[in-house]
């Protein structure tokens, strides 16, 4: 039987921002959420996406994935749930858009 720790560890929220298909904005999708996405229209969406699963996600393990128009992953931030801000993947992707 596993132990707790190892069984967290072994559990991943997994979250991916994608643009919408209308162009208008993006998604961020995750099966943690409650109605399995949610839409960002504003022109710092993906920053925002980002920032609501780091803030969301910041006392498990998880995996945000950031895709561009045809469906590529450019970046990827995986942290372990221990309460950091992941503040220097925010800005890059802030930088980087």
């Amino acid at each position: 039987m596993l132990q707790h720790d190892e069984a967290m560890r072994q559990f991943k929220y997994v979250y991916e921002v994608r643009p919408r298909k209308d162009h208008r904005g993006d998604d961020l999708i995750s099966d943690v959420l409650p109605f399995g996405r949610l839409w960002y229209g504003e022109a710092n969406a993906v920053s925002n996406a980002v920032g609501y699963a780091l803030h969301y996600s910041r006392s498990h393990h998880a995996v945000i994935r950031v895709h561009d128009d045809a469906g590529n992953v450019i970046k990827t931030h995986e942290h372990n749930g221990d309460f950091k801000s992941g503040g220097a993947f925010l800005r890059e992707i802030s930088r980087h858009l």
